[in-house]
């Protein structure tokens, strides 16, 4: 394993071990998604409080895989207290750099970066893209609870 791959292992196990913002809370300004992957189990629900165009919180909950929960900690601490349409615009480079797809490579990911080896291994893409894809939805409105 090389230097790189070995840094990226470690930023994946910190935030597995030690999540960030985790925990929902009780608050009916927060949108609320939850997404459950069966043919692997992953669950992860997503609060998003956005007030004044600006995301000002997001929790998270959830069970699965290293690469599942340690991405809705690195979501939560990279695109909180963000315009929103710079959240998303940043969501949607994630999502595309897991994906193999083009992505803005001038996109500060900082912690996400970690997730681009993901690509190699089509079957954990959606491990990694669950928790994006629920903060998505948070910010469409959508709760499907």
């Amino acid at each position: 394993m090389n230097r790189m791959e070995n840094l990226y292992r470690q930023i994946i196990m910190e935030h597995y071990k030690n999540p960030r913002n985790k925990g929902l809370v009780d608050d009916e300004r927060y949108n609320k998604s939850h997404i459950r992957n069966p043919s692997c189990g992953d669950d992860v629900t997503i609060q998003t409080l956005v007030e004044g165009g600006e995301v000002k919180d997001i929790r998270h909950e959830g069970s699965g895989c290293s690469i599942c929960c340690s991405s809705a900690s690195v979501l939560s601490a990279l695109l909180k207290r963000r315009p929103v349409e710079e959240a998303q615009y940043i969501s949607t480079q994630y999502v595309n750099m897991v994906s193999g797809q083009s992505y803005d490579t001038d996109v500060e990911l900082e912690d996400a970066e970690a997730y681009q080896g993901v690509k190699q291994f089509p079957a954990r893409i959606k491990c990694a893209t669950i928790a994006w894809q629920a903060f998505e939805d948070t910010l469409g409105g959508d709760d499907d609870e």
